[in-house]
C-alpha cells in the first residue's frame, strides 16, 4: 500500500492513494477507532489510509460536527481542495506560518475520488484543527 505521511501539530494525518476507482464501496472499507482519538479509515485494495490522531478531535465529530450525509460528496471535495491549497502554502513557508502547526504538506488531489468517509473526515479536522488552533484557512471562520 503507498501511503504518504502527513505531521499535523499534535497527530498524524496519512493519505495514500493510486487509483480513481470508486470507494464509496463500505463494504471494503475498515473504520477502526482506537486508543488517543486515532480515527483510521483505510481501503487496501484501492491503496489509501487515512489516519488522525489528534486529542479531542472523535469526541468533537461525535458531539459537535455536522452529522455524515449533511454535506454532498462535491461539497466536502471542493472545500478539502481550498483547504488542502491553503495548507500547503503555510507548510512551504515556515518563516511566516508556525512550523509547528504545518509541518509538512498534504497529497490531496482534485480528479480522484476518496469516497464520502474520507471526504468528510477530512472536511471536519480542517474544521476542528481551525477552532482549536485560532487559524483561518480561508476567508472567516469555518462554518460548524
Amino acid at each position: 500500500m503507498k501511503t504518504f505521511v502527513f505531521i499535523l501539530f499534535v497527530g498524524v494525518f496519512f493519505i495514500g492513494c493510486n487509483s480513481t476507482k470508486d470507494i464509496n464501496n463500505r463494504n471494503q472499507e475498515i473504520v477502526s477507532y482506537t486508543d488517543n482519538d486515532t480515527i483510521s479509515i483505510s481501503n487496501e485494495e484501492l491503496e489509501y489510509e487515512i489516519i488522525i490522531i489528534e486529542p479531542g478531535f472523535n469526541a468533537w465529530l461525535v458531539s459537535t460536527a455536522k452529522p455524515e450525509g449533511f454535506y454532498s460528496q462535491q461539497y466536502l471535495e471542493n472545500k478539502n481542495i481550498f483547504y488542502v491549497t491553503e495548507w500547503n502554502i503555510r507548510a512551504s513557508q515556515p518563516l511566516n506560518y508556525n512550523p509547528n502547526l504545518y509541518e509538512m504538506q498534504i497529497d490531496y488531489r482534485s480528479g480522484i475520488d476518496y469516497g464520502y468517509e474520507v471526504n468528510y473526515k477530512l472536511y471536519n479536522y480542517f474544521v476542528y484543527f481551525q477552532i482549536k488552533y485560532n487559524q483561518e484557512l480561508g476567508v472567516g471562520r469555518p462554518r460548524i
